[in-house]
C-alpha cells in the first residue's frame, strides 16, 4: 500500500512539473506567436497594373495568385482589388515593407525563349516553382523544380524537342535570370534546373520565375506599415474571456465528475499549454477569431474526458472495482474518441491542403488541437488518474456511480423532430428567397465576401485605436448610414484607412462633413475595394469541404460497416448548416472572413457528437442482437450518451458565452453563431441522426424481409407447378 501511494505521488508530482515546464514554455512562447493584421498590424502595399483597363479575368488571376504567393508570409495575408487596376496586399505582423518588397519584387514579364529568339512560353503557364535539393553522391546539387499547365507542357515538350544540346533562356523584365541547357525532350509538363550554386541563388530564381507568372505586370503604387485593427483591448479581454471559462469548466468538472474531474483540469492546463507551444513552433498566424477558435477548443478537449468518465461512472454501476472501472471505461471509450476526432481530422487535412486564406489558418489550429486533445485524454488523463488513485482516492465516492435508467422513447417523437428542422430549414430559404428579390441580397454579406469603399482619412491628431473605435467609428455608421466599418491605422502617422459597404456620391459627401465637423479631419481618397475573399478563394473552400465530406462519409462508412450511419452523419452536417444560415439570412448576421470558420467549427463539433452516439448503437448491436427490437436499441444508445451529450455541449457553451459576454464587436459576431450552432449540433445528434439511422435501416430491413418473402413463394410456386 505504501508503495502504491508512494508511486502516485511521484506520479502526480512528475504532472505537475511538467504542467509547470511547460507553462513557463508557453509563456516565452507567446512572443513567438504570429498575429495577424486585426491584433498586431503589418504592411500595406498597393500595386497598379501597367495596362490601364485589364480584364476582369486577368484581375482576378492575378489576385489568386498574389493569395497564393503571401500565404508564405501568413495564411492570413488579405488580397483585394481596389478601383479598376489596383491590387492591396495586407501582410500581417510584418513591420519592413522595403524588406517584404525586396523579397517580393516587383512583379513583372517572364518569358521562356529558345536560341533563335522565339517565345516558348510565357509566366502565366508556370503552376509552380520550388527550390530543392538533389543529394548526387553525397554532394548536394541546389535545383528549382518547374510545372507547367497542360497549354504549357504541350509548348515545353514541343521546343525541348526541337532544342536538345541547346539553352532555354528564361528572361524577367528582359533580363536573362536563367539559361538551363536541355539534356532531353520534357514531356511531362516537369522539369529542373539544377547544378545552381546555393540554395539562396535557388530560391531567388524560383521566386522569380513565381513573379514572372502572374497574368499582368505591375508596379508598385505605394506602401505603408499600419498598426494594428483591434488593439491592445480585444487581446485582453479574449484573454480574460479564457480564463474565466477555464475556472467556469474546472468547477463544473470537479462537481460532476469529482476524482476524474481534477485530473481532466490538470490534463486540460497541460493542453493549453501545449497548444501554444505548437502554435508558435509552426507558425501559425493568430488572428481574432483564431484566438475565438482556440478558447472553443478547450471547452471541446473535454468532450474525450467526459466520454471516458461516463464511462468509468457506468462501470461502477455495473459493480465493478474502481481500478477495473478506470481500464474499462478508457478501453470502451476509446473507439468513440478516436473515430470522432479523425473524422474530424480528414476534414481539417482536406481544408489545409485544398484551402487559402483562413481557411488554411483555421484548418491548422483545429489540427493541433484534435491531436492534443486525444493525446491528453487517452494518455495524460490516464496517468493522472491513476496517480490519484495510488494516492487513497479510491472509494466509489470519488468517481460516481451511474446506473442503467429506463431509455427515454427519443424516436417515437422522430417526426416532430424532422418537421421542426424541415421548418426551420424552409423558414431560411424564404428568408434568403426574400432578401434577394427584395434586393438587399440572401445574406448580409461583409466587406471580405462583397467588397465595398476605402476611404483614406488625415486627422489633426494623432487618433488611438480605442478612440478610433469609440468616437469615430459611430460618427461613420450614422453619417454615412452602414453598419460595418473596419480600419487600418498608418504607423507614426495621423493617417486612417476606413473601410465600409459601397458608399453612394452622396453617402461619401455626408462622411466626409461628418469627420470635418466633428474632428476637423480631411478625405484625401475614396475608392472601391473587392472583397479580400475572391471567387478562387471561394470555390477552394466549396471543393475542399466536398470532398472532406465525402471523405469522412467513406471514412465512417468502413469505421462502421453500414453507409446508413455514413449517410445519417452527412444528413446532420448538412441539417446543421441549413439551420444556421437560417439564422444568418433572418437575423442578417454579417456574413465575413469569421463565417467560414464558424461554419467549419459547426460541422467538426457535430461530427463528434454524433460519432459517439453512433459508436454506442454499434455496440449495443452486438451485445443485444436479437434480444431487443431495433428501436429500443437506438433509444438505449441515445440515453446512454445523453448526459455525455449534455455536458460537452454546456462546458463548450459556457466558453463561447463568456466570449460573447466580454469579446469585442467582431467576436461576438463569431461567437453568436457558434452558439446556435452548438445548440442545434446538439440537437441534430440526439434527436435527428439517430432516428434517420433507424428509418433508414427499418425500411432496408423491410425491403429485406419482403425480398426473401417473394423469393420463398416462387420457390414454393415452382415446387407446386413442378408436381
Amino acid at each position: 500500500m505504501k508503495s502504491g501511494k508512494a508511486k502516485g505521488l511521484v506520479g502526480l508530482l512528475i504532472t505537475l512539473i511538467l504542467v509547470g515546464v511547460f507553462g513557463y514554455l508557453a509563456y516565452t512562447s507567446l512572443d513567438d506567436i504570429k498575429l495577424g493584421l486585426d491584433l498586431a498590424g503589418g504592411v500595406s502595399i498597393t500595386y497598379q497594373t501597367t495596362v490601364d483597363n485589364p480584364s476582369d479575368e486577368d484581375m482576378s488571376d492575378t489576385i489568386y495568385k498574389l493569395q497564393q504567393r503571401v500565404q508564405n508570409y501568413s495564411t492570413e495575408a488579405a488580397v483585394y482589388q481596389e478601383g479598376d487596376n489596383r491590387i492591396n496586399i495586407d501582410i500581417p505582423d510584418v513591420y519592413d515593407a522595403d524588406a517584404v518588397l525586396e523579397e517580393l519584387g516587383k512583379p513583372g514579364s517572364l518569358l521562356f525563349m529558345d536560341q533563335d529568339g522565339n517565345v516558348i512560353l510565357t509566366g502565366d503557364h508556370v503552376s509552380s516553382a520550388k527550390a530543392g535539393i538533389m543529394d548526387e553522391n553525397g554532394t548536394d546539387n541546389y535545383i528549382v523544380s518547374l510545372t507547367f499547365d497542360d497549354e504549357g507542357a504541350k509548348a515545353f515538350a514541343d521546343a525541348t524537342s526541337a532544342n536538345i544540346g541547346n539553352p532555354i533562356y528564361i528572361i524577367y523584365d528582359d533580363e536573362i535570370v536563367s539559361a538551363p541547357t536541355v539534356r532531353t525532350a520534357i514531356t511531362g509538363g516537369e522539369c529542373y534546373i539544377e547544378n545552381i550554386g546555393d540554395y539562396e541563388d535557388a530560391n531567388n530564381l524560383a521566386s522569380t520565375i513565381r513573379i514572372g507568372s502572374l497574368s499582368l505586370e505591375l508596379e508598385v503604387l505605394r506602401y505603408t506599415e499600419v498598426g494594428a485593427r483591434l488593439g491592445e483591448n480585444a487581446i485582453q479581454t479574449s484573454l480574460l474571456a479564457a480564463a474565466i471559462g477555464f475556472v467556469i469548466i474546472a468547477i463544473f468538472m470537479i462537481a460532476v465528475y469529482r476524482t476524474p474531474g481534477l485530473a481532466s483540469v490538470l490534463a486540460l492546463a497541460l493542453y493549453v499549454e501545449l497548444e501554444i507551444i505548437l502554435l508558435a513552433a509552426f507558425e501559425v498566424t493568430l488572428t481574432l477569431p483564431g484566438i475565438a477558435g482556440i478558447i472553443l477548443s478547450i471547452g471541446m478537449a473535454v468532450d474525450a474526458n467526459v466520454i471516458i468518465f461516463t464511462r468509468i461512472k457506468e462501470e461502477i454501476g455495473v459493480g465493478k472495482t474502481v481500478h477495473s472501472a478506470i481500464k474499462t471505461g478508457f478501453s470502451k471509450a476509446l473507439s468513440a474518441i478516436v473515430d470522432g476526432n479523425i473524422t474530424t481530422l480528414i476534414a481539417a487535412a482536406v481544408l489545409f491542403l485544398r484551402g487559402s486564406g483562413t481557411i488554411k489558418g483555421f484548418a491548422a489550429t483545429l489540427a493541433i488541437g484534435i491531436i492534443l486533445s486525444m493525446f491528453t485524454a487517452l494518455f495524460v488523463t490516464r496517468s493522472i488518474l491513476y496517480a490519484l488513485f495510488e494516492l487513497g482516492l479510491s472509494g466509489e465516492k470519488f468517481y460516481g456511480v451511474k446506473k442503467d435508467r429506463e431509455p427515454v422513447n427519443f424516436l417515437a417523437r422522430r417526426k416532430v423532430f424532422f418537421a421542426l428542422s424541415a421548418a426551420l430549414i424552409l423558414i431560411g430559404w424564404v428568408a434568403m428567397a426574400a432578401g434577394k428579390f427584395t434586393g438587399r441580397g440572401m445574406f448580409n454579406y461583409g466587406l471580405d465576401f462583397s467588397g465595398g469603399t476605402s476611404t483614406t482619412v488625415e486627422f489633426k491628431e494623432d487618433m488611438s485605436l480605442e478612440q478610433l473605435d469609440s468616437q469615430v467609428i459611430p460618427v461613420i455608421r450614422e453619417a454615412a448610414g452602414v453598419t460595418e466599418v473596419q480600419q487600418q491605422k498608418q504607423r507614426e502617422s495621423n493617417t486612417v484607412i476606413f473601410q465600409t459597404q459601397s458608399l453612394t456620391a452622396e453617402q461619401g459627401q455626408a462622411l466626409s462633413t461628418a469627420l470635418a465637423d466633428n474632428f476637423g479631419a480631411e478625405v484625401i481618397s475614396s475608392s472601391n475595394i473587392s472583397g479580400a475573399i475572391s471567387a478562387e478563394m471561394k470555390r477552394d473552400a466549396i471543393v475542399a469541404v466536398v470532398i472532406a465530406t465525402v471523405l469522412m462519409l467513406l471514412y465512417i462508412w468502413f469505421r462502421f460497416k453500414d453507409i446508413r450511419f455514413a449517410a445519417s452523419a452527412v444528413a446532420a452536417l448538412v441539417h446543421d448548416v441549413f439551420v444556421v444560415l437560417t439564422f444568418y439570412a433572418v437575423a442578417r448576421w454579417s456574413v465575413g472572413s469569421t463565417f467560414i470558420a464558424c461554419m467549419l467549427t459547426i460541422v467538426g463539433y457535430s461530427i463528434n457528437a454524433t460519432i459517439v452516439i453512433f459508436d454506442r448503437i454499434r455496440e449495443n448491436l452486438k451485445e443485444k442482437a436479437g434480444r431487443q427490437e431495433l428501436i429500443d436499441v437506438v433509444n438505449t444508445s441515445i440515453t446512454q450518451t445523453f448526459t455525455r451529450s449534455i455536458n460537452t455541449s454546456l462546458t463548450t457553451f459556457i466558453m463561447v458565452f463568456v466570449l460573447f459576454i466580454l469579446g469585442v464587436s467582431s467576436i461576438r459576431e463569431f461567437a453568436l453563431p457558434l452558439m446556435v450552432g452548438i445548440v442545434f449540433g446538439t440537437y441534430s445528434s440526439v434527436c435527428i441522426t439517430g432516428a434517420l439511422w433507424f428509418v433508414m435501416t427499418k425500411k432496408a430491413r423491410a425491403m429485406k424481409a419482403e425480398k426473401a418473402a417473394r423469393e420463398k413463394a416462387e420457390k414454393k410456386a415452382e415446387k407446386k407447378s413442378a408436381r
